[in-house]
């Protein structure tokens, strides 16, 4: 099997160690690079806990760390939902692992320079590394086969009543990856709020391996839903969108990202209805198959160490 290459690029954050944990070990991924951002917590810490996961894994994905802030606007985290650390709840070792001395979006640069075929770029964070590249380098638009992000939002935001969090945090970065023309799938709240674990399948995580104890661990310390009533897998989807497509319902819309407004920037305008007669600029998942998508966390995760 020729196994698809991608660059993660991510701000962990617990539910971001649960998908980066599903593409390390699917038999349809190659990850090619890790890079890092600010979001759930600082750069600083999501660079130390992907670091820390390589080395739980045992894994030599070269990381490399990026942006310490939104490309206008101060930074903001969500250390309320991930904890102060990002990763509370489990004792992991120092990593043995340094980051790469290159900034991400360079490093993701001469990543795709170094393929032999377009690599899948799969933002799970704030969209500043990208924009940062494409703003650099916008030659290498073609070395880039899609970016299959989570972010956004056809309707309620989790940030404020319209925006989603890694839209709102960098509203001008992702305007800037949404009005280049690059192949793009947006997995947004309309999916991820339903990409739910069930408590039933939880308990069950410490004997399925040591990643299954792991993140039991640090699930005790994740805010979005709780160990009883189930948790939202966000980021999740990213990955279950690259390895079982079918398990999503989208459609091709014209999305705009408000930067200006008051009470709405960082909004994700989705034009289902097409009323403002603009070409479509992204496949937008409207849909999952919940039952579908909680099989294929079970399987893939007991795929890993």
């Amino acid at each position: 099997m020729n196994r698809l290459p991608v660059i993660i690029d991510t701000d962990p954050g617990i539910d971001d160690a649960v998908a980066i944990a599903a593409a390390l070990f699917s038999p349809q991924l190659e990850v090619k690079l890790i890079s890092t951002v600010s979001g759930n917590v600082s750069v600083e810490k999501t660079t130390r806990n992907a670091l820390q996961l390589m080395t739980f894994w045992q894994q030599s994905v070269p990381v490399a760390r990026g942006a310490a802030a939104p490309l206008l606007r101060p930074a903001r985290d969500a250390s309320n939902v991930h904890g102060e650390s990002g990763m509370a709840g489990y004792p992991f070792a120092s990593s043995e692992q340094c980051a790469i001395d290159k900034p991400a979006f360079l490093a993701i640069y001469d990543c795709l320079l170094a393929s032999e075929e377009p690599i899948t770029l799969v933002t799970i964070g704030p969209l500043t590394n990208i924009a940062m590249l494409l703003a650099q380098y916008p030659e290498c638009k073609p070395r880039i086969k899609r970016i299959v992000m989570m972010g956004g939002s056809s309707g309620r935001g989790n940030l404020t009543p319209n925006a989603e969090f890694n839209i709102a945090v960098d509203p001008e970065a992702a305007a800037h990856v949404f009005n280049s023309g690059l192949d793009i799938v947006m997995c947004g709240l309309d999916v991820t709020n339903h990409a739910m674990l069930t408590p039933e399948y939880l308990a069950t995580l410490p004997g399925l391996n040591r990643t299954g104890e792991m993140l039991h661990a640090i699930f005790s310390h994740y805010r979005s839903g709780s160990m009883e009533t189930g948790l939202r897998m966000h980021d999740l989807t990213a990955i279950a969108f690259l390895v079982k497509p079918e398990l999503f319902r989208t459609q091709a819309c014209f999305v705009a990202v408000e930067t200006q407004g008051e009470y709405t920037s960082g909004t994700t305008v989705v034009d289902i209805e097409q009323r403002l007669g603009r070409p479509a600029n992204a496949q937008v998942a409207l849909e999952i198959d919940v039952i579908g998508f909680q099989q294929w966390v079970t399987e893939a995760l007991a795929l890993a160490p």
